[in-house]
């Protein structure tokens, strides 16, 4: 099982200390295999993965009865997670061979991929928290990396410091939960903490305190409200970077933690509702800014916020093996979805804004159908992979009476379908809106890029089928599968006339969302600017991502830099360096008054000797 770890890790490795020595065809071909040898390695142990193995590797800290193993865990959840951190990188990274090859910082771009998927599998194998946080902290480290790849363009550099600083932000919650589990639990293993919470050992109101530092760290990862804002420009960052981050790894960090400690939230109650409100309006706020943005990546870079807030509202109320099954899905057509984009800038010599693309549709094929495919899944269209992940969620949050919630949820579904078919017609349809010397540029990607996404357009077409509707069938293979990590089980009694209807109602809604966005961006393509022009207010307020980053600026950023502007002039430079200078002024007045006394004439000593005598007799008689 550790050769899952070892084989990126040697990789990342090998290539930091020989890279460039090396050349581009070997890169190419070392760094992909490595992550396709993990992803051998992990199917010859799936089968094992209804024993729960836990595989001990040596004893890493032991503080009285508190100790801590470097173990990996290999069960169901753990074991579905890796198939998709390994199968999906590895196709990002042969796409990332062709998209990246005349870049000049070639092995380290994929010393980086290799490291970051590396810590990824540290992450979803760790058996205990502790561990796992290093593999949190690690995908974190590599995202700076890879975000600020470019570290020329300050644009980019900036993206990967904001990434980086965000994060150590919720990271610091998710720290004190951890320190609280470990006195209380008196262990780090995941296995202990469930039961302990289950059984009552963690008190209930203690548990949802916890459970809600543990989630500040989540909302970081997994870019929910209100530490999201790192995610929309971290797509400065490669594009073979950005699928990683929001398909294969960091972001579905967050999701995966709430599951992986299903016993602990299952009975905070608090903390799961907080969990679910905050993952479903994330889920609807976010697709309300992506309905606006004109940056094809920026678009994908909202709905991955979006569709990460439906994960994290499944696992919010209970529903755990959907929030895996959708995060399973996701990551087969947002994969897709970045990869497309990067097909299409790669043939639009790095344009990104829409309003300079339009009739790709021809020049590109294999990136259109294999984009449309991603769109459909993503849309919640019958028959593709996000409808039956999506709708599973929207049916259990009904039936489980959070039909609020469900309510929000729903409507996110009308809008998710309007933006990315958007977001379609804007790239592939309608006239071509590019300048004369890209149009002579224009041409398909190569195989390296247009293989993986006819791969991914497969799984995203067919992989919802391992969990259809409870109307279909009772039985879902996906969810008898993950029922064992469920420590709280608690079974979600569906009507199928009810969830018929549902389903009816979810397809029908994402069906309108595309004929709305066909009528606006195909059919009648001046209205979206005739509308804009009528509510200018609510038009600049998406565009401009409701000016939370500017709030951000101004109330957080501005005030610490003020602040400590503030506390430099009036503490630092009088006090701090008052001290430190006021002892060298000290000690160079002293200095110099000793230095008084060696004038080098020698009648001068002899006085000052004869002086000391007489002192030392008059000391001396006066019996002193």
């Amino acid at each position: 099982m550790i050769f899952v770890l070892i084989f990126p890790l040697a990789s990342a490795l090998f290539l930091v200390l020989f890279g460039k020595y090396l050349s581009k065809k070997f890169v190419s071909i070392i760094s992909p295999l490595s992550v396709f040898l993990s992803f051998l390695t992990s199917l010859l142990y799936f089968s094992k993965a209804s024993e729960g193995i836990v595989y001990k590797i040596y004893n890493w800290i032991s503080i009285g009865n508190l100790n801590i193993d470097i173990a990996l865990k290999w069960d169901a959840l753990s074991s579905v997670m890796v198939l998709m951190v390994t199968g999906v990188s590895f196709l990002i990274h042969v796409y990332a061979t062709g998209y990246m090859h005349e870049d000049n910082s070639f092995s380290r771009f994929f010393a980086y991929m290799n490291l970051f998927t590396f810590f990824m599998l540290v992450l979803v194998l760790s058996s205990s928290i502790i561990m796992m946080f290093v593999g949190w902290e690690g995908v974190g480290l590599c995202s700076y990396l890879l975000i600020g790849f470019w570290f020329e363009k300050e644009s980019a550099s900036k993206a990967g410091m904001k990434a980086f600083i965000v994060n150590r932000i919720g990271d610091l919650g998710f720290l004190i939960g951890i320190f609280w589990i470990l006195y209380i639990v008196k262990s780090a293993d995941f296995d202990a903490i469930n039961k302990a919470a289950v059984s009552g050992n963690i008190p209930l109101t203690i548990a949802s305190l916890i459970g809600i530092l543990l989630f500040i760290g989540a909302t970081g990862k997994s870019a929910q409200i209100p530490l999201y804002v790192w995610l929309p420009d971290a797509m400065e960052g490669p594009t073979p970077v950005s699928a990683l981050i929001h398909a294969a790894t960091m972001v579905t960090a967050g999701v995966y933690m709430i599951v992986r400690l299903n016993g602990l939230f299952s009975v905070a109650h608090i903390a799961s509702t907080v969990v679910a409100i905050t993952g479903v309006f994330t889920a609807f706020y976010a697709a309300t800014i992506a309905i606006t943005q004109n940056d094809i990546k920026k678009v994908l870079a909202y709905s991955t916020i979006s569709q990460i807030g439906y994960m994290i509202f499944a696992a919010g109320i209970g529903a755990y093996a959907a929030a895996i099954f959708h995060l399973i899905t996701h990551a087969f057509f947002k994969a897709l979805l970045f990869l497309g984009a990067g097909s299409v800038i790669h043939a639009m010599g790095g344009i990104q804004d829409m309003r300079k693309m339009g009739g790709l549709k021809k020049h590109m094929p294999v990136t259109f159908w294999t984009f449309l495919v991603a769109g459909l899944a993503i849309s919640g269209v019958p028959g593709f992979a996000g409808f039956f992940s999506k709708d599973e969620i929207l049916a259990s949050s009904y039936f489980t009476g959070h039909k609020v919630l469900w309510l929000v949820g729903i409507i996110t579904a009308l809008l998710t379908a309007f933006y990315i078919f958007r977001l379609i017609f804007m790239t592939f349809y309608g006239k071509e809106r590019m300048d004369d010397e890209t149009k002579h540029y224009l041409h398909e990607s190569p195989k390296s890029m247009t293989i993986p996404l006819i791969i991914l357009a497969f799984f995203a077409a067919v992989g919802g089928y391992v969990s259809l509707p409870k109307f279909i069938s009772e039985h879902s293979i996906w969810e008898e599968y993950l029922h064992k990590i469920v420590y709280l089980k608690s079974e979600i009694h569906f009507l199928h006339s009810v969830e018929i209807n549902l389903t009816l109602l979810s397809s029908a809604l994402a069906l309108l969302g595309i004929l709305i966005a066909w009528y606006f961006y195909v059919k009648k393509t001046e209205l979206p600017f005739v509308i804009a022009k009528k509510v200018p207010f609510i038009y600049k307020l998406l565009l401009n991502k409701y000016y939370v980053d500017e709030i951000y600026e101004f109330v957080f950023v501005n005030s610490f830099v003020y602040g400590s502007e503030g506390i430099y002039e009036w503490f630092d430079k009088p006090v701090i360096d008052g001290a430190v200078n006021g002892s060298g002024k000290l000690a160079n007045f002293t200095g110099k008054l000793l230095a008084k006394l060696q004038t080098g004439n020698i009648k001068d000593y002899i006085y000052s000797i004869l002086a000391g005598v007489v002192i030392l007799l008059t000391f001396i008689l006066m019996g002193v």
